[in-house]
């Protein structure tokens, strides 16, 4: 399975968000053990940084977590065609929109994300964290 993961559960695990954290990090467990291969887009990274930036204070240190995180997943590009394609998506959130072609262009079975409210509309399946470590159980057994 092939799999987009949402900034917010990349930051959930980076930063320990309580509660989200304890799902997050089994996320990135699975990704570490091969049971998916995980995906951030390009343009999720440099808000990575940012934020975890904020918490480190420190560009090196935030720059060797975006090498680790890079061992783990897989950067897609956002491309120019993403963001015209979600012009015209029944997807009210722009940011959301372009997630969804995305995944789409780069053949992603899934998107994961806590905010799953937003994706009602998504042409791509979408799970929570909690879902996805499910769908993931079931695979693997």
């Amino acid at each position: 399975m092939r799999a987009i993961i949402d900034t917010c559960i990349v930051v959930d695990a980076l930063q320990s968000r309580q509660p989200f954290c304890v799902s997050a990090q089994e996320i990135f467990l699975s990704a570490a053990n091969e049971r998916f291969v995980g995906c951030i887009t390009a343009k999720s990274v440099t808000d990575i940084y940012y934020l975890t930036h904020r918490l480190t204070h420190s560009d090196a240190e935030t720059r060797k977590i975006l090498s680790k995180l890079f061992s783990l997943f897989q950067v897609v590009d956002t491309a120019g065609t993403d963001c015209t394609h979600a012009l015209p998506s029944p997807v009210s959130d722009y940011e959301d929109a372009v997630m969804i072609e995305t995944a789409k262009r780069c053949e992603a079975d899934c998107i994961v994300t806590r905010n799953t409210e937003d994706y009602k509309l998504s042409s791509v399946t979408v799970y929570s964290p909690e879902e996805f470590l499910r769908v993931l159980g079931t695979e693997n057994e």
